[in-house]
C-alpha cells in the first residue's frame, strides 16, 4: 500500500497558504516505512474501519444490486482522513486493552 498524496492537490488556494507540516512529513518518509504502517494494522482494526466505511457510504448486497458510488475528490480525501483517523484511534484503544489485560494476568 502506498499513500497517494495526489488528493491534495484539490486544496483551496486559502488551504495551499497554510503549510501542512504532517503533509510534509509524510513527503519525506520512504514509501516502505509508509507499507510497513499500514500493514502494522492488526485484522480487527481492519475489521472495523471496513465496517465504519462501508457505513458512511452505504452497503447493499452487490448481488442484488448495481451499487455506483461517486464523490468529488475532496470529499474522497475526507473519508480516507477519517478512516486513517479511526484507524489511529483503534489502535491506540487496542494498545490499551493489551496493557489492561496484561494487568489484569498479573494481580
Amino acid at each position: 500500500m502506498i499513500f497517494n498524496f495526489d488528493f491534495s492537490d484539490s486544496e483551496s488556494p486559502q488551504q495551499e497558504e497554510v503549510q501542512n507540516t504532517l503533509m510534509q512529513y509524510l513527503r519525506q518518509q520512504h514509501p516502505e516505512i509508509l507499507s510497513n504502517i499500514a500493514q502494522s494494522a492488526s485484522p480487527e482494526i481492519k475489521q472495523i474501519i471496513s465496517q465504519n466505511v462501508q457505513g458512511l457510504v452505504g452497503m447493499l448486497p452487490s448481488g442484488d444490486f448495481n451499487v455506483k458510488v461517486t464523490t468529488d475528490r475532496e470529499n474522497l480525501a475526507h473519508l480516507l482522513a477519517s478512516a486513517m483517523m479511526t484507524g489511529y484511534f483503534l489502535s491506540q484503544v487496542e494498545k490499551r486493552m493489551d496493557l489492561e489485560e496484561s494487568f489484569s494476568v498479573d494481580n
